[in-house]
C-alpha cells in the first residue's frame, strides 16, 4: 500500500513539474530589424506627398505605356497640379490617391489617367 501511495504521489508530482515547465516558458519577440531605407516608387503617390515641379517626371511615367500619350500627359499634369500626387505604376492603382481617383469629368467617368 505504501509503495502504491509513494508511486502516485511522485506520478502526480512529475505532472505537475511538466505542467509548471510547460506555462513557465518565456517567449521574448525578436528584436527589430533595421529598415533599409525607402527607395520604392510608392513616393508620390499619396495625396500632397509632391512639389508641382515633380509632376512632369512622375506622368512622363505612367502615360510611357499608352496610345493616346498628349491627352494623358495633359491631363495627368493637370490632376497632379491640383492632388500633388501621381498613382505609382503605368495603369490602376488610383486607390492610393482619392482626389485623383474621384476627380469626374462632367460625364462622370475618371478625369485623370
Amino acid at each position: 500500500m505504501e509503495k502504491k501511495l509513494s508511486l502516485v504521489l511522485l506520478l502526480s508530482l512529475l505532472i505537475m513539474f511538466l505542467l509548471v515547465a510547460t506555462h513557465a516558458t518565456i517567449t521574448e519577440s525578436p528584436a527589430p530589424q533595421p529598415q533599409p531605407p525607402n527607395t520604392s516608387p510608392m513616393n508620390g503617390t499619396t495625396p500632397g506627398s509632391l512639389h508641382p515641379q515633380e509632376c512632369l517626371p512622375k506622368c512622363t511615367y505612367r502615360c510611357s505605356n499608352t496610345q493616346y500619350r498628349k491627352p494623358c500627359m495633359f491631363f495627368c499634369q493637370k490632376c497632379c497640379a491640383k492632388c500633388l500626387c501621381v498613382p505609382a505604376g503605368t495603369y490602376g492603382n488610383k486607390q492610393f490617391c482619392p482626389c485623383y481617383n474621384n476627380w469626374k469629368t462632367k460625364r462622370g467617368g475618371p478625369k485623370c489617367p
